[in-house]
C-alpha cells in the first residue's frame, strides 16, 4: 500500500479534532519521551503546546546541536523559467497571469551562474522551474544540470513531478536532491487551489514521492504551503508522510519546509489561514523534536528578524540573496517574481549575522559534507 492509498483511510476532520483536543498532559508526555510518534507530533503542534514554547525551544536547540553542530547550510535558488501550464491561485507563475514568460537559454544559465558565484561561495544550488513539461521538461532540466555541475558540488531541483525513469536520468546527470511540495494534503479542497494543469491531479503529485524513492533519489524534500488549510492538520499529514517515506525508502535522506504564502503578481487570492511568527516557531520546534535528523529549511519568504532568531533553534538550511524570477541575478533583473521575498539582505549580510551568533556557515549540501 502506497501513501496515497494509506491516507485515504484517514479523515481530515477527525485528525483535526484529535489535534485540537490535545491537553497539557499530552504535550508533557511528548516532551518527556526519547522517541516521538505522529500522535506526539500532533500534541506538539496543538494549541495546548503554545504554553510550552520555552522547553520546546530548548529541546530543539539541543537536538539541532547534537546532530548538526553550530553550523548553518547556505544554498541559493536559480530560477530557469517562469513558464507554467498550471493555474495555481496563489502563484505568480499562474498560466493566466499576463507576465512575460522566459525560459533561460544555455548562455543565459551560465551568465546567471557567473553572477551567483560572484556574490557568495555557494556550492549548493537549487534549480527551479515553472511546470511546463513541453518546453522545459526532463531533457531541458538534464541539460541545465550538466551546465551548472562544474560550478557546484551539489545540485537540487524543484520542478514538476516526473516519471521514475526521469528521476533516474537526472540523478545520473548529477542531481542530488528533489524538492516537491504537496501544498496541502486536504484532497477534498485541493482543486480549489489547483483548478487546471497537471498540478490539479492530487494523486499524481503525491505519488511522485514514491517515484523519487523507487528511483533512488539521494534526498527528498517535502512540505506544505501555509495559508491554504488549517496548518496544524496539514503538517500532521506531512509528518505521517515523512514517517512512511523513511520506513519505505530508508536509504534516502529527507528535508522539510513549510513556506508561508507571500504576495504574488496577478492574483487576488489571499491566505485562508494566517500563521503568526510564534506559531511558525512552534512548528519548527515540533519538527526538530519529532525528528532529530531531518533537515529543516527556512527561505527568504521569512523576514530578517525571524530568520536570525531561529538560527540554531531547529533550522539547518537558509537561502540567501535569492531571486525568484528567471534571469534575476544577471540576465533580466526584472519583476517576474513567483512571489515577493521578505529578506532582501545580501549573502554577506546573512553570513555576518549567522557568524555573529557563533555559527559556522556550510556552503555545501549537508549530506555531502557529512559523508
Amino acid at each position: 500500500m502506497n501513501f496515497t492509498e494509506l491516507i485515504s483511510g484517514y479523515d481530515w476532520d477527525s485528525i483535526q479534532s484529535r489535534i485540537y483536543a490535545k491537553a497539557a498532559g499530552d504535550v508533557e508526555r511528548a516532551l518527556s519521551r526519547d522517541k516521538r510518534s505522529v500522535e506526539d507530533f500532533m500534541a506538539l503542534v496543538s494549541p495546548a503546546a503554545q504554553a510550552y514554547l520555552e522547553p520546546m525551544a530548548a529541546l530543539s536547540r539541543k537536538y539541532t546541536q547534537l546532530r548538526f553542530g553550530n553550523t548553518i547550510q547556505f544554498y541559493i535558488p536559480l530560477y530557469l523559467t517562469n513558464s507554467c501550464m498550471n493555474h495555481c491561485v496563489y502563484c505568480g507563475f499562474n498560466h493566466n497571469n499576463d507576465i512575460r514568460r522566459i525560459i533561460l537559454s544555455e548562455e543565459q544559465i551560465l551568465r546567471e551562474v557567473e553572477a551567483i558565484k560572484s556574490i557568495g561561495d555557494f556550492q549548493h544550488i537549487l534549480l527551479v522551474t515553472g511546470e511546463n513539461p513541453r518546453d522545459a521538461g526532463a531533457g531541458y532540466i538534464e541539460n541545465a544540470i550538466r551546465l551548472v555541475k562544474p560550478h557546484f558540488s551539489s545540485i537540487s531541483i524543484e520542478v514538476q513531478p516526473l516519471k521514475e525513469a526521469e528521476y533516474q536520468q537526472l540523478s545520473k546527470a548529477g542531481m542530488n536532491a528533489v524538492y516537491c511540495y504537496q501544498e496541502t494534503y486536504r484532497k477534498a479542497n485541493y482543486k480549489r487551489y489547483h483548478p487546471k494543469g497537471m498540478k490539479s491531479k492530487f494523486d499524481w503529485r503525491l505519488d511522485g514521492f514514491e517515484r523519487m524513492g523507487k528511483a533512488g533519489v539521494h534526498k527528498i524534500g517535502l512540505g506544505v504551503l501555509i495559508g491554504l488549510e488549517d496548518w496544524r492538520t496539514d503538517v500532521a499529514f506531512m509528518a505521517m508522510h515523512l514517517r512512511y517515506l523513511q520506513k519505505t525508502y530508508w536509504q534516502t535522506k529527507y528535508s522539510i519546509s513549510f513556506p508561508r504564502m507571500r504576495p504574488h503578481e496577478g492574483g487576488d487570492f489571499h491566505a485562508n489561514v494566517v500563521m503568526s511568527d510564534k506559531e511558525l516557531a512552534q512548528l519548527i520546534f515540533a519538527c526538530r523534536i519529532f525528528d532529530h535528523d531531518v533537515e529543516i529549511t527556512l527561505s527568504t519568504r521569512e523576514n530578517k528578524a525571524f530568520r536570525d532568531n531561529m538560527t540554531g533553534l531547529g533550522i539547518t538550511s537558509l537561502s540567501a540573496g535569492s531571486k525568484t524570477d528567471p534571469g534575476g541575478y544577471a540576465v533580466y533583473r526584472s519583476e517576474l517574481e513567483q512571489f515577493a521575498i521578505n529578506d532582501n539582505r545580501s549573502p554577506n549580510e546573512v553570513l555576518s549575522s549567522v557568524k555573529e551568533q557563533g555559527y559556522e556557515v556550510v556552503w555545501k549540501d549537508w549530506d555531502l559534507r557529512l559523508q
